[in-house]
């Protein structure tokens, strides 16, 4: 008869858990670091951070979905989100929606009768919606900064929690069939983080209220953690592990960024039904 307990899957290598934990440390470190630059320094200079970031995550994608992400549907999404970026920095977020829309339709015209059209096509829409709902935030002068500063913290913390807390805790699985690695475990921690971040957010840059502010990290680090199940389930139907290669420990932008794409376009829509006028500080004051 089988021992039950010497069956048992053995535990991650101890030394290769840490060194992986720095690797991504690092590395995250450093998009942090570069990212608070581009979004202190002014819209325009975070505009351009945006559009970059949104350029790599639309080749990605076409990597993903057609195997190739510089063929001419992948131009046309790029230079969609180029319009977009540009549009959402000059003020004109409803023109800049129009053109992601047109960008994502054009796309599923030019691949129509192929296989990947409409998924070719949705990447448009998840490239170049976050493009902007971050430039429409950091577009409001008096909070625009700490509104974006807010959602990439958030982001940041419950990805880094959920990931200390998964493997450390284990347990169940919360999706084994998307995400072999994520658990129950690491996806309270993540959220529990991140309502600790938004209180403490509002002590550091005395932006809204504590109370309000935890609430809406627990929200949007759930958001966040949806955004990665999301991705995770688009690399898992075509086989792939990571995005690409691009960054150290992580892999591409879309393994970074999926969480700021769920969690920037719920709190764009968050600010646009509390006042369309000052999105940013309805973001943080719920007003």
């Amino acid at each position: 008869m089988e021992d039950p307990v010497t069956n048992l899957p053995e535990p991650p290598d101890s030394k290769f858990v840490l060194n992986e934990l720095q690797l991504r440390i690092a590395s995250g470190v450093a998009a942090a670091l570069i990212a608070l630059l581009f979004v202190y320094w002014g819209s325009i200079p975070f505009a351009i951070l945006v559009f970059l970031a949104a350029a790599v995550m639309s080749w990605e994608w076409g990597g993903i979905v057609r195997n190739d992400g510089a063929d001419t549907a992948g131009i046309l999404h790029i230079v969609a989100i180029g319009a977009a970026a540009l549009l959402a920095n000059l003020g004109m977020a409803g023109l800049a929606l129009a053109a992601v829309a047109i960008g994502a339709i054009t796309v599923a015209a030019l691949l129509l009768g192929q296989d990947r059209a409409k998924l070719s096509s949705t990447g448009v829409l998840y490239t170049g919606l976050p493009v902007v709902a971050l430039g429409w935030l950091r577009g409001d002068d008096a909070f625009g900064f700490q509104s974006v500063l807010f959602i990439l913290i958030v982001v940041a913390v419950t990805d880094t929690a959920a990931y200390i807390s998964g493997r450390l805790l284990g347990g169940p699985k919360l999706w084994p069939a998307v995400s072999p690695k994520k658990t129950w475990a690491g996806l309270i921690g993540g959220i529990f983080a991140a309502a600790i971040a938004g209180a403490v957010f509002s002590r550091f840059l005395g932006s809204g209220s504590a109370f309000w502010l935890a609430g809406l990290g627990l929200v949007l680090g759930l958001i966040a953690q949806g955004g990665d199940l999301a991705e995770s389930a688009l690399k898992r139907r075509f086989g792939r592990k990571d995005s690409s290669q691009l960054i150290p420990g992580h892999g591409g932008f879309m393994d970074r960024m999926d969480g700021i794409v769920t969690a920037s376009m719920a709190a764009a829509l968050l600010a646009l039904m509390i006042d369309a006028y000052a999105p940013a500080r309805a973001l943080l004051y719920g007003e």
